[in-house]
């Protein structure tokens, strides 16, 4: 994998990789930016929860969850000195949908958590990563009803 950052002004830079996308990336003003872009760090945030949200999703849908919005947040705690790094996070699954089945999504969070996310693992080495997940039913009118709330903790090996 290959990914390039190129300079515009100031702190602005055009981050683009292997597939061809464009991301922006900038500070604020108190760090000589113009507030036109991503932080870097954000990027890493968005990056765990994306590549657990394609895996979580995607196993829901083998097993034919009848999944009708989800979203995944992560909340990253960070050191109060530079590096100001990542020390803590809580990821959080929000699904919605018609009688979506608890153990589907526990075993789907197990999936991802224990094969298929590199960014899980690789951050996961690095500070601590509690899992958490609601389950919503869908009724009619768009109302959203919490059925299910947990925490996915791994197996001790």
């Amino acid at each position: 994998m290959n990914a390039n950052v190129t300079w515009h002004q100031g702190m602005s830079f055009t981050g683009t990789a292997d597939s061809g996308f464009k991301v922006p990336l900038d500070t604020g003003a108190e760090a000589a930016g113009s507030d036109g872009g991503f932080r870097p760090l954000e990027l890493m945030a968005v990056s765990l929860a994306g590549c657990t949200a394609m895996d979580v999703i995607s196993i829901l849908a083998k097993k034919q969850q009848a999944v009708t919005a989800f979203e995944v947040k992560v909340r990253a705690d960070r050191a109060d000195q530079h590096p100001k790094v990542f020390t803590h996070a809580v990821i959080t699954y929000v699904v919605t949908g018609h009688a979506v089945d608890e153990s589907a999504v526990i075993r789907a969070i197990e999936l991802s958590t224990t094969k298929y996310c590199p960014a899980q693992a690789m951050l996961g080495k690095a500070f601590p990563i509690e899992l958490a997940y609601e389950i919503y039913e869908d009724t009619s009118g768009g109302r959203m009803v919490l059925v299910k709330q947990g925490e996915y903790k791994p197996q001790a090996v």
